[in-house]
């Protein structure tokens, strides 16, 4: 495969590309300070004059430059051997990003207000469709490829007011929970210990939102791709129900149980985030169709639920099923077990342990997906693709080694109980209508409001390490029920390594989520900013933050 291994050890090309191309002006960083700055903090600067909507994304893309493709370098601090990495998160930035950027400057000049999401800059994962802006699903095969339309949840954002500042690597076609590696960009490592994984796939958007080089991002979900990434770099990620957001425009890996949501530093910008994403959809027609009696809960805010006090009352499950074993690493199963104290503290009954009779009868053979039938669809509807079938991309070999099993295996004729074809999705299937069944009516017998279990197992794995414990919870409860997640920052591992707990409920239940995970945050304050990506100094002559600068 020539030129894939050389276009690995130089990951920067597109971003260097891009940057290129920006006004000189662009390249000063702003005074602002947008580390772990928030949507409403952001939003309140921008009103009272102390920063501009242009500040914000130069703050940004100055963080891109400084920290994304270079090793970062802290005064007074050497860095041991084994963090000398670049972090490597972004592939591509907007082009247009300032232009955006002054237009929201106009209007707030002109109306003195701002939309929802009016002035954020927002990193949105690289198998989104964005119009005139590069998509590739992490594969060189896919180089060059600028849809002509916004996938749905990108265009919701945009029509908020959001600025999409960059695209964001990813496990290559989004096969791995485990690790962030693309043939488009190389390597994404873990902004808290540069010689760990982010997680996958959607390692990206979270080590690039965790850094602050953007304020908040869209990540994608199949089985762990929001969550995992999530907890694995210190942040809360919402996996919705399957059906409160729109599958259209974002590349598959199995359409019956993909889902686009928010990545976020806050529980408060995630909920921001998803009032602006959730919504119907007629460009997705058979979602709507697989929802089927369900009701459809539009129009929710879901800042409505960020209620200081939440847990008061509800009853909660302790899956312990899940970390009560051998193989868990003793510091999170002690994180676990000082956020299960929290939980009572805050006036939760817990419930401990909680228990689904059968359990392991019933998710024996869950998982169904044709990976081939959904990209291929996909691609169908996009004609200037480089390629129009995932056949001739396995034969154009334009992709990393770690996913040649998993991507000819989509190829292959099929054997029998492979599960890939027919599939039918999370709400027709037999299977998984067995276990939603069993898992509600065990939720019932118990009176539960919500569940909750770490996210992971153990802490983030070496980057090259792939036989150590992963210790990946997610690959169940949520996607093969259709139900809602949520991951929150539960504390830290091993000093520096993030962990989080998962809240699940059953179907449309991100408001009662949303609160919980809420007052678990704002009574914990466990997430803190990677020591590895400080604010920037503030270059001589450069405007302060709190001084007017309209």
């Amino acid at each position: 495969m020539p030129g894939l291994f050389s276009a690995l050890r130089t990951p920067g090309v597109l971003l260097s590309a891009a940057l290129s191309v920006l006004p000189a002006h662009a390249q000063k960083p702003s005074a602002f300070n947008v580390v772990g700055a928030t949507i409403a903090e952001t939003q309140a600067a921008i009103l009272s004059g102390r920063t501009t909507c242009r500040a914000v994304v130069e703050a940004y893309l100055a963080r891109i430059r400084a920290y994304d493709q270079t090793v970062p370098d802290l005064p007074g601090h050497t860095l041991a051997a084994d963090q000398r990495f670049p972090l490597n998160s972004i592939v591509t930035v907007n082009p247009r990003a300032l232009a955006e950027a002054d237009a929201c400057d106009r209007a707030v000049r002109r109306t003195h207000t701002l939309p929802p999401l009016g002035g954020i800059a927002v990193l949105i994962k690289d198998n989104y469709d964005t119009a005139g802006l590069q998509t590739t699903g992490g594969s060189l095969a896919m180089k060059g490829f600028f849809p002509t339309a916004d996938a749905t949840m990108v265009a919701r954002l945009r029509a908020a007011g959001a600025i999409v500042l960059a695209k964001t690597n990813m496990a290559e076609w989004a096969f791995s929970p485990y690790l962030t590696a693309s043939s488009i960009a190389g390597i994404t490592r873990n902004p808290y210990d540069l010689s760990r994984v982010p997680a996958g796939s959607s390692g990206g958007t979270a080590a690039a939102v965790a850094a602050s080089l953007g304020e908040s991002g869209l990540g994608t979900d199949t089985g762990n791709s929001i969550r995992g990434p999530s907890s694995h770099n210190d942040l809360v990620g919402i996996r919705p129900t399957i059906g409160l957001t729109s599958r259209s425009g974002i590349i598959p890996l199995f359409a019956h149980n993909d889902v686009g949501g928010p990545m976020a530093r806050t529980v408060a910008d995630a909920a921001r985030l998803l009032t602006v994403l959730a919504g119907p959809d007629p460009s997705d027609p058979d979602l709507a169709a697989a929802l089927g009696a369900y009701p459809h809960p539009w129009g929710i805010d879901y800042t409505r639920s960020l209620k200081r006090h939440a847990l008061r009352g509800a009853r909660i499950g302790v899956f312990r099923q899940y970390f009560e074993t051998p193989r868990t690493d003793p510091a999170v199963k002690d994180s676990m077990e000082h956020a299960i104290t929290t939980l009572r503290a805050e006036g939760a009954t817990v419930i401990d342990p909680f228990t689904v009779p059968d359990y392991k009868a019933l998710v024996s053979n869950l998982w169904c997906g044709d990976f081939e039938a959904d990209l291929d669809h996909y691609l169908d509807q996009h004609p200037n693709a480089p390629y129009h079938s995932l056949r001739q991309i396995v034969a154009s070999g334009l992709y990393l080694p770690y996913i040649d099993g998993e991507i000819k295996a989509s190829i292959a004729p099929p054997v029998k109980d492979d599960r890939r074809s027919p599939c039918q999705d999370v709400y027709h299937d037999p299977a998984k209508i067995r276990f939603r069944n069993a898992l509600l009516a065990a939720m019932a017998a118990d009176h539960l409001d919500a569940i909750v279990y770490p996210t992971w197992s153990d802490p983030p794995r070496k980057v090259g390490d792939m036989t150590s414990p992963a210790g990946d919870n997610s690959q169940v409860l949520s996607p093969q029920t259709g139900f809602p997640a949520i991951t929150v920052p539960m504390g830290f591992t091993h000093e520096s390594l993030p962990a989080g707990m998962t809240f699940l409920g059953p179907a449309f239940s991100e408001s009662t989520l949303i609160g919980y995970a809420y007052d678990f945050e704002q009574t914990t304050h466990a997430r803190r900013d990677p020591p590895l990506f400080p604010a920037l100094p503030v270059p001589s002559g450069g405007l302060s933050s709190t001084r007017s600068i309209h």
